[in-house]
């Protein structure tokens, strides 16, 4: 299950990248972190810029409200979605309750 946290503004949860995929997908949750599969490299943030591409399309926000807190460079991330709280959190476990 993922681990959500609450913020004031929004809420953050761990992602795992998988660069040089075959496909851009979220394929659903590894621990306690959502896995999403990038054909990007992880090279000058491309892999970073396709995560929230996804994320924003899967989650009905837009880019500018998806930041990474937490390891950049690392392919566990920390993220933090701004938005309503209540919209977002029931989205992140539609991820958790279905098999992708």
């Amino acid at each position: 299950m993922i681990k959500i946290d609450k913020d004031s503004d929004g809420i953050v949860f761990k992602i795992k990248v998988q660069p040089r995929s075959s496909r851009d997908e979220i394929v659903g949750v590894q621990g306690d972190a959502l896995k999403i599969k990038v054909t990007a490299p992880p090279i000058k943030g491309a892999a970073n810029k396709s995560c929230f591409k996804i994320l924003a399309k899967e989650l009905k926000v837009s880019k500018s409200q998806i930041k990474i807190v937490g390891g950049e460079f690392s392919k566990v991330k920390i993220v933090k979605v701004t938005g309503k709280i209540q919209d977002l959190v029931q989205k992140m476990n539609n991820f958790s309750n279905t098999n992708r």
